[in-house]
């Protein structure tokens, strides 16, 4: 493999934000394994899209005390993931359009950028949320946390699939330096 394509050829600062960002998702992705019940087949996840009271009940009955505290510990774990995954997605985009000097490029850049600041901060939100939401569960707090976790999922997806289509979209490789 010729060291100017390859993961050598990305900044210091983006290889270690991805590391960075890797590192606390796998952690995340073990702390979430005993949440994995039937009543929430996809762990926290399952909580952060319950939407009821009534479905946030079952989910920590199906969970016990001990997977609610690891359901506490994926949260306050998930507030360093979150400037982790935004700080790399960044880096990645400014790596992307490094090379791109049109107006277009870096309009969709700033679009992409806001898409990947406004997933964090809903990110967070929903973390306070689903926080404030475990003693005793209301409606309105796991309502607010769906929606909350519907944005982020949503501005993650846009702003990845806006990262593949300036990828895609490349008449020339990248210039390496």
């Amino acid at each position: 493999m010729d060291p100017a394509h390859g993961v050598a050829a990305y900044p210091k600062s983006l290889k270690a934000s991805l590391l960075v960002a890797a590192v606390l998702l796998f952690a995340l992705l073990m702390v979430n394994q005993p949440l994995q019940t039937a009543s929430a087949p996809q762990g926290i996840v399952s909580y952060q899209l319950a939407g009821t009271a009534d479905q946030a009940h079952a989910i920590f009955r199906s969970w016990g005390g001990e997977g609610v505290a690891w359901a506490k510990v994926s949260l306050w774990l998930d507030f360093l993931f979150i400037p982790a995954y935004m700080l790399a997605l960044i880096h990645l985009t400014r790596h992307f359009t490094r090379d791109r000097p049109g107006v277009r490029e870096r309009m969709v850049a700033r679009w992409i950028r806001a898409l990947f600041v406004t997933a964090g901060l809903s990110d967070g939100t929903e973390n306070i949320l689903l926080l404030n939401n475990f003693n005793p569960p209301t409606d309105e707090l796991s309502l607010s946390a769906t929606l909350c976790a519907l944005i982020k999922f949503t501005a993650l997806t846009l702003g990845i699939a806006g990262l593949v289509i300036i990828r895609a979209a490349r008449r020339h490789p990248l210039a390496h330096h």
